[in-house]
């Protein structure tokens, strides 16, 4: 039986089957944790930490999907897939989820509505994503 992440590949679906690389999975975790250490410093915008703490959960839980050997066709998947990347439930992917709306609205309608909670929440999402992803070990075959 083909596992949720096999049934999201092929011509025009959302993930293509790519050998996982060891370098990438590196590169993109400590763009991601470094990111999110930028996130925290409440010296930043609030827009600005926003979009460390957006984009930094962008890179950790694409490394993840790289870790399984999948690689996203959008931006958005790499969110939606992570019950079966990371095994974490809807109280982090919905944030993320959520915080995806947002940036777009940011990005191509000039709307980035964003306030404390809603940055607190993303980084505390984001942390999730990260401490799932430190637990990860090397799968057999990476290069």
């Amino acid at each position: 039986m083909a596992s949720p992440l096999e049934k999201l590949c092929g011509p025009g679906k959302s993930l293509q089957s790519e050998p996982p690389d060891a370098r990438e999975f590196a590169r993109l975790k400590h763009s991601g944790v470094t990111r999110l250490s930028d996130a925290a410093n409440a010296t930043n915008s609030l827009e600005g930490r926003f979009d460390l703490a957006y984009n930094a959960a962008h890179a950790l839980c694409l490394a993840a999907l790289r870790w399984h050997g999948y690689r996203a066709a959008n931006r958005y998947i790499v969110f939606q897939v992570l019950p079966h990347t990371l095994g974490l439930g809807p109280e982090v992917w919905r944030v993320l989820a959520k915080c995806h709306e947002i940036r777009n609205l940011g990005e191509y309608e000039g709307d980035l509505n964003v306030n404390e909670q809603l940055v607190a929440d993303l980084i505390a999402a984001c942390r999730a994503v990260a401490a799932k992803l430190d637990a990860l070990r090397p799968p057999a075959g990476m290069k």
